[in-house]
């Protein structure tokens, strides 16, 4: 193999660096087999460098091949989908590792690894994540120049200088495209990340499920209000209405469970000025968005449910911004209809009796359901109630009349399914919403941070000439949870955030480490709103403050303008003509004494050591020698100085070296027939 096909031992051990700098935040998704393969494709690697062992056969490979797509099928059940898509996909670029023999090997791996780094942003578009990734392709791009220079056969941590400094060069270029290069929507659908929907709310709720979720400290959603930011009593965020009780757990209405006639929202007259605010939700994986009471959208593709929820046509799959406009105070459905009257009452039979019995002897003592509604809270604020995250096991066909009578001990799902069913037992519309409550100001940029531990239920009640009413027993049992946060509702108890004590938002008030989370959300908020969310609405708006009234020949001219202005300096800077790195006058000399003899027809091979050049144009001709061996010792020693720490340049040898070149001129010998007597 030519030595110019070989890959450098420096461009192996970069190589090697990114192999698993690529796989290292995939880890957490793949299947521990996958990073056993790729510990031993670097190990069998390495002992072929080393002349120890031999490239795989084709058998082999082709039995690794297949182990590997029989293992992704076991470990997934399944070839389609985003997560067996990625894990094969980083399979097969170890299996490539193994077999680097040629440099159009190593080609094919630096180009295949630019297209790993890019499978990441398919999970996560985090602020993070996207500096990893930078790093990434420096270290792709450190390989590559690494690949250029066949005479590193040592380690050279210098070459990631020249790759920063290459990515550098390129930022201004990458700015011009991301600000002016069409939008176009995405030509082919990505397969589904089944992961998304790991944390956030479910379409059905039991006791239990929420207080799971309260133990994870990720951020649901971040708020920005246009104007000032309402109180925390204020802020319930509707992400799911549950009209359905079957088998104790709470679940919404299907999409053919609501006839025809009912599939449209009623028409809300609203009065006042409307909160206006922008909403950057994290993946669910599921279609809900959340908004606050009577939210409507204008952001294309956001739509509304007969229940005045807000929906998205495609499930929640990366970062989703939307905007929204709410009217708090607005009546909603003051008129009923009899399939949502019969649908809102509906109880299943012979469930929590004792229940039943006392919700029908509550509303005998009262005239009107919204006495009735007063009443059962006030049972909740008077009698004790306890409001925990540990309530116990309430579980079977009787688990209301279990909270109610025996335990008394519940967090929000359990009061808001107790309370329900209470209503409906006395025949009064009534049905769970689930959601958020609250969220923590950030004071750096005044937006809100709706966590997971912030899920909330509650009901809404519907009461004659008001339509459908919030009604949240948690108030009544623990006031402190709505105005001030489940934080402050569980410092008694201790259970905030108990199974994560790593978690910074448990260190709140530390205010260093405080100041430094929230500095990073609000930057984490930026980049999400300015970056992750500059789509062809933006981009738009952008060039109309530029440029004003935009038209194909403007942005023509803006595209074409801006990539001159970032090419022609760097351009300008190629041609200068200045060479990247300085010639000693040693070197520059004897290029000048290599130059005269390649006159007379001796060249000097790339690679070609002093010393044998020396020797061989000494056999050509002869009565050169002494001069030619003169010259070759001057350059030697004052190499080899160099290399031991001297300057190179003493400049007695330095001048006696360049008189000696000055004075040197071969002159070309010819036998008797004409040729050149030369032995190349």
């Amino acid at each position: 193999m030519s030595v110019l096909q070989q890959v450098p031992r420096n461009a192996l051990v970069w190589g090697i660096i990114c192999l698993f700098a690529l796989v290292a935040p995939h880890a957490v998704r793949l299947p521990p087999w996958v990073l056993v393969v790729y510990v031993i494709a670097v190990g069998w690697r390495w002992q072929v460098y080393r002349g120890r062992w031999s490239f795989p056969r084709r058998k082999l490979k082709l039995a690794m091949i297949v182990s590997s797509f029989a293992g992704i099928y076991f470990s997934y059940g399944s070839f389609v989908g985003l997560e067996p898509t990625v894990a094969l996909l980083l399979t097969a670029f170890a299996f490539k590792f193994i077999e680097l023999a040629h440099r159009q090997d190593a080609y094919v791996l630096i180009f295949l690894g630019y297209f790993v780094c890019l499978t990441e942003f398919l999970f996560s578009q985090d602020l993070l994540i996207t500096f990893y990734s930078l790093l990434c392709v420096t270290l792709l791009t450190t390989t590559l120049i690494a690949l250029h220079q066949p005479g590193q056969h040592q380690f050279n941590r210098r070459t990631i200088r020249l790759a920063f400094v290459m990515l550098l060069q390129a930022l201004p270029l990458m700015v011009v495209l991301f600000l002016l290069f069409p939008r176009i929507g995405p030509l082919w659908k990505m397969p589904t990340n089944s992961n998304a929907g790991t944390t956030g709310m479910s379409d059905f709720m039991k006791p239990g499920d929420i207080a799971s979720l309260t133990q994870s400290d990720d951020v649901a959603f971040r708020v920005k209000f246009e104007g000032d930011i309402p109180p925390s009593s204020e802020l319930y965020w509707r992400g799911l209405v549950m009209s359905k009780l079957e088998n104790g757990a709470w679940s919404t209405l299907g999409l053919y469970s609501v006839p025809a006639r009912e599939a449209r929202p009623q028409t809300v007259s609203t009065v006042g000025e409307p909160l206006a605010y922008s909403v950057i939700m994290e993946p669910t994986n599921q279609q809900w968005l959340y908004g606050l009471r009577y939210a409507v959208s204008n952001t294309p593709g956001v739509m509304a449910t007969p229940d005045f929820r807000l929906v998205s046509p495609t499930p929640v799959e990366v970062e989703y911004i939307y905007r929204a406009l709410s009217w708090t105070g607005a009546e909603l459905e003051p008129t009923l209809s009899e399939w949502r009257r019969k649908t809102e009452t509906k109880l299943p039979p012979n469930a929590n009796p004792r229940s039943r019995t006392l919700a029908l002897e509550m509303r005998d003592s009262v005239q009107t359901d919204a006495a009735f509604v007063s009443l059962v809270m006030n049972k909740f604020t008077t009698e004790t109630y306890v409001y925990t995250l540990r309530p116990g096991q309430l579980l079977g066909q009787h688990a209301i009349d279990q909270f109610l009578f025996d335990s008394r001990r519940g967090f929000c799902e359990h009061y808001a399914s107790a309370f329900v069913f209470m209503m409906r037992a006395a025949g009064i519309p009534a049905r769970v919403v689930a959601g958020y409550q609250g969220g923590e100001v950030n004071p750096v940029n005044r937006t809100v941070i709706v966590h997971q531990f912030d899920a909330h239920a509650w009901a809404e009640v519907w009461i004659q000439g008001r339509g459908w009413v919030r009604a949240d027993p948690t108030a009544a049992v623990s006031p402190t949870r709505i105005e001030m946060g489940l934080e402050e509702a569980m410092e008694s108890e201790g259970s905030f955030l108990s199974d994560i004590p790593l978690s910074p938002v448990r260190y709140r008030s530390v205010a260093l480490l405080n100041e430094l989370r929230l500095r990073y959300d609000a930057l984490t908020y930026g980049w999400q709103s300015w970056v992750v969310g500059f789509d062809s609405g933006q981009q738009m708006q952008l060039l109309q403050r530029v440029f004003g009234e935009i038209s194909a020949r403007t942005f023509i001219a803006a595209f074409i303008g801006s990539w001159a202005l970032v090419l022609i300096p760097v351009a300008i800077s190629l041609f200068r003509g200045k060479e990247t790195f300085p010639v000693s006058p040693a070197d520059k000399h004897y290029r000048l004494f290599c130059d005269r003899l390649s006159l007379v027809g001796l060249i000097r091979v790339n690679g070609e050591a002093p010393g044998d050049f020396a020797a061989r144009v000494a056999a050509a001709i002869p009565e050169e020698s002494e001069q030619v061996w003169n010259i070759t010792a001057l350059y030697a020693r004052m190499a080899y100085e160099t290399r031991a720490g001297g300057n190179g340049d003493d400049q007695s040898v330095l001048k006696e070296f360049i008189r000696a070149v000055s004075g040197f001129k071969p002159k070309v010998q010819r036998n008797a027939g004409g040729d050149l007597n030369l032995s190349v």
